[in-house]
């Protein structure tokens, strides 16, 4: 199964955006630069009370689609 890192930082609020449909992706970077999209549905799984901050590994299928998050710091 394919895997990248990822650095996320929202605020509590910016999650809240996601759940609300306003955002149905996150788009950040990856430890190494690269672009990564992902479905902001994933966050459900990872966010606080203070929203969603640190180092994540990002699963994805052989096809290119995401599947699991795992917070890794």
């Amino acid at each position: 199964m394919p895997s990248i890192d990822v650095v996320i930082e929202l605020s509590y609020d910016a999650c809240l955006a996601h759940y609300a449909g306003r955002a149905e992706l996150v788009h950040t970077r990856s430890l190494d630069g690269r672009r990564v999209v992902f479905p902001a549905e994933a966050l459900r799984r990872v966010v606080t009370r203070d929203g969603v901050h640190g180092i994540f590994r990002l699963h994805f299928s052989p096809a290119g689609r995401f599947e699991t998050i795992q917070k890794l710091r």
